[in-house]
Order: structure tokens, then C-alpha cells, then sequence
């Protein structure tokens, strides 16, 4: 088993990776979203994130969850081929997926001291700002400009019918 797939774990696991690291003075960032077909903006996302120190966790949409949200479809990528290659990332401690539209019940689990979002959010509309800060958290938006979207690449991939040029 290599290094990478050591930090794809299972919500148990990470719990106890996440005292482990709190245990010696780490901070703990946490990220999520659906990271089908990676792209710069995924990138420069989990940099973004790295750099705000600590241990980052990245928690992706199960297939089922990026469906409900994505459509009929998606992903292109199953959940743990998607795990698989954001863990070999070095910006990245850990990996894990989950099945809820949101990752509230994932942050009342860990208790990130940092969650990163990316800049399609602004501080005010965080869907789960205020889970973060019932118990002092703090959210964080990095990232570059939204210009990359999978959606939008895969829109590019799609063939042209004939009648368009």
C-alpha cells in the first residue's frame, strides 16, 4: 500500500488521526466539495488551504451525494479514485469522503480549527459558518478567482452536434 492511499481514511479513522494531531499542538484545517476531474483551481484551493498551517483535511462528496448535487451524470470520477488522487497531493494529510449534502455532521465530529471554502463563498454565505464558529472556529476563504469549473470543462469535452460550428 503506498503513502498516499495511508491518508484516505474512514470517519473513525480520521477522528483518531484528528486527536492524534491535536495531541501534538497541530492545527487542523479542514476543505470539502466534490473534486471531480481536478483542475488549477482545485490546485490552488488545497494550496491555499495548506498554507493556512496545520494538518488539511480534505473531505469530498460521496458519488451519491455529488449526483443530488451535480445531476444525472456526475461524477465523472468515482468517490475513491477521486480520494486516491487528491491524497497523493503533498498539500494533503488526509482524505475522507462523506454522503451528507453539507459536511456539518463531519464538523461537529472533528472540530476543524480552520474550515477553507473556496472563493465562490465570501465569509457571510459559508453554508456551515455557523457550525464552525459555535465552538470558535474559524472560516477561511482562499483559492483563486472561481474561473475553472469542472462543469464547465466538461461542457468543453462534450462533442459539437453537427448543426453548430
Amino acid at each position: 500500500m503506498s503513502e498516499h492511499t495511508n491518508k484516505m481514511l474512514s470517519r473513525a479513522a480520521l477522528r483518531e488521526r484528528v486527536d492524534e494531531w491535536r495531541r501534538n499542538g497541530e492545527q487542523i484545517v479542514l476543505t470539502n466539495g466534490c473534486f471531480d476531474l481536478l483542475h488549477v483551481g482545485h490546485v490552488r484551493y488545497l494550496h491555499g488551504a495548506k498554507a493556512l498551517g496545520g494538518k488539511l483535511i480534505v473531505a469530498i462528496n460521496s458519488d451519491i451525494s455529488v449526483r443530488q448535487i451535480k445531476g444525472e451524470g456526475r461524477p465523472a470520477m468515482p468517490a475513491l479514485e477521486r480520494a486516491e488522487i487528491l491524497a497523493a497531493f503533498s498539500d494533503v494529510d488526509a482524505v475522507v469522503i462523506f454522503d451528507e449534502p453539507d459536511v456539518r455532521a463531519l464538523i461537529r465530529e472533528i472540530r476543524p480549527d480552520v474550515q477553507a471554502k473556496g472563493t465562490d463563498y465570501t465569509q457571510e454565505n459559508v453554508p456551515e459558518r455557523n457550525e464552525v464558529r459555535s465552538y470558535g472556529g474559524r472560516v477561511e476563504i482562499v483559492g483563486d478567482p472561481k474561473d475553472h469549473s469542472t462543469t464547465e470543462l466538461l461542457k468543453q469535452l462534450q462533442p459539437r452536434s453537427e448543426g453548430s460550428h
